[in-house]
């Protein structure tokens, strides 16, 4: 039989290897963990990217506006895309035609591209943007021009011409009332008469 010194021993040692023992599974496990991990397909980091594009598409569609209950203005689109937070997009173009009280239209406005900014009820159209005032025979033309359906209001920072009959106006920033009846032109650059024959 053991001496008891001998036993003490023997059980303070099976102590210390329990405990070397456990302490050599957990760094195993630990060191496999991270080697399977590490084997894995590598994480696409652009999943954890925001998105944000369109979470709509709707065609050909058509959108009125209206005060006291009557239709003020008509706008038609090919193509409309939806973003989060409300705000559109017009890709394939927009028109937007505006009519008297009972309901004869006015004038309209065509852009190649369109924008809705909803926080601020704006429309934006850019590239060849045309405003034509049917009853007045006035017509312009931008790169760029801003629609407030609250202000009731068209305006632009951009390079303007301005047609009014046979008589052309060039300048950079103008602001009209929506139906292009009165308007500010900006920094007039030039004016002249159209000759006669001359196309516009």
């Amino acid at each position: 039989m053991l001496p008891f010194f001998m036993l003490l021993l023997d059980m303070e040692s099976f102590g210390i290897f329990a405990n070397m023992k456990a302490l050599f599974m957990q760094t195993m496990f630990l060191i496999l963990t991270m080697y399977l991990l590490s084997c894995g397909d590598e994480v696409d980091s652009s999943m954890f990217e925001v998105y944000d594009g369109p979470i709509s598409t709707r065609y050909e569609i058509e959108l009125f506006h209206s005060d006291s209950a009557v239709v003020r203005s008509h706008l038609v689109a090919r193509k409309q895309l939806e973003f989060d937070g409300g705000d559109m997009e017009f890709p394939e173009g927009i028109e937007i035609t505006f009519l008297d009280k009972e309901g004869n239209i006015t004038t309209t406005m065509r852009a190649d591209r369109g924008y809705y900014i909803r926080k601020d009820n704006l429309y934006r159209g850019e590239g060849d943007v045309q405003v034509d005032n049917l009853e007045k025979e006035q017509k312009l033309s931008s790169e760029e021009l801003f629609w407030d359906p609250n202000a009731k209001k068209i305006y632009t920072e951009k390079f303007v011409t301005i047609q009014e009959k046979e008589t052309i106006f060039n300048g950079t920033g103008m602001e009209a009332d929506e139906g292009f009846n009165e308007y500010k032109l900006f920094k007039v650059t030039n004016s002249r008469t159209i000759l006669p024959g001359e196309n516009q």
